[in-house]
């Protein structure tokens, strides 16, 4: 075949699939322009750039090298910040992360189609909430003063006066995990619920006349039956750690959670840099410190790859 029948074909090919080509290429349209082309701003790391400059600045600010990395790195929040964004990170991936498979598991066995549907519809739909909305519902809840739970315990009397769950540094990390199992966990089960639909039914026929109870058909099939779902969420939670994880938002619930009562506690990297830029609009230092966040999870997202790889045998990629 010559290159131009070659090509011929392949056009061919391009108008019997137009709707879905136009699709795909939408799909590489939003990542070129909301995705590709900001990575240019990344230069302003690397210079002492001033919004008043204009874009024109972009190309005309001096170069400073990695003035604002070392800046970062020995600034005295630093390791405050790196605490307070590892802890966060880290006690969602050990208490949010098995939520969505346990509940994904949980409905699949369900056995009333009914029940089953309103648990799925109820448990995802707080996803659609927006961490404005939690914050307000978690304020009317959880107010020292005001909150209906604090209430509730104080006309019961088990408490004497309302807990600070808001205010208090020590009890926001606490707060930020059970909010985001309850905003999150519903919306990530539906990956798990997908992979659960795809396993062969008949391996649990076969599984149930040889005497396997249901304990057991999860452990031998339906986990290893979604092994690989579980592995790739794993992999990319890994990958944005520092970014707040794939199972709830660290940066949304810090910055509107986060008070200067509970700062010690609540600061954390991403919004550290969102204030240095947005605030302080020192724009090429709030570069800086996203760019290492980004490098950050690169590595982790390898790292995790390869050793998730040859433990398991599987991987991203």
């Amino acid at each position: 075949m010559t290159r131009s029948e070659s090509w011929k074909k392949k056009f061919v090919k391009f108008r019997r699939q137009k709707e879905l080509q136009f699709f795909a290429l939408a799909g590489v349209a939003y990542l070129i322009i909301f995705s590709i082309i900001p990575m240019f701003g990344i230069i302003l790391a690397f210079k002492s750039y001033k919004i008043t400059a204009g874009i024109s600045g972009i190309f005309t600010s001096e170069w400073v090298g990695l003035k604002y990395f070392k800046e970062f790195f020995s600034d005295y929040r630093f390791w405050e910040l790196l605490r307070n964004t590892i802890v966060l990170s880290s006690l969602k991936m050990i208490f949010a992360f098995p939520v969505p498979i346990i509940l994904a598991i949980l409905i699949s066995e369900c056995r009333n189609e009914k029940f089953k549907r309103v648990i799925q519809t109820a448990s995802y739909l707080p996803n659609f909430v927006s961490w404005v909305l939690v914050y307000g519902i978690s304020t009317a809840l959880l107010s020292q003063g005001k909150g209906a739970i604090n209430q509730l315990l104080v006309h019961m009397g088990i408490i004497d006066s309302g807990i600070p769950f808001l205010t208090d540094p020590n009890m926001f990390w606490g707060t930020s995990v059970v909010l985001s199992i309850w905003k999150s966990s519903g919306w990530w089960a539906i990956i798990f619920l997908a992979a659960i639909s795809g396993i062969d039914k008949t391996l649990y026929e076969a599984a149930s006349i040889d005497g396997a109870g249901r304990l057991k058909r999860i452990w031998h099939i339906t986990l290893p039956g979604i092994k690989g779902s579980i592995i790739t969420v794993l992999i990319l939670s890994i990958g944005s750690f520092l970014g707040g994880g794939m199972v709830g938002s660290n940066f949304e619930q810090s910055f509107l959670m986060g008070n200067t009562v509970n700062n010690a506690k609540s600061e954390i990297i991403q919004t550290y840099a969102f204030k240095m830029g947005m605030a302080q609009g020192r724009f090429s230092y709030a570069t800086a410190v996203d760019l290492v966040q980004s490098m950050t999870s690169i590595v982790l997202i390898l790292i995790s790859n390869t050793i998730v790889k040859k433990i398991t045998g599987d991987g991203l990629f």
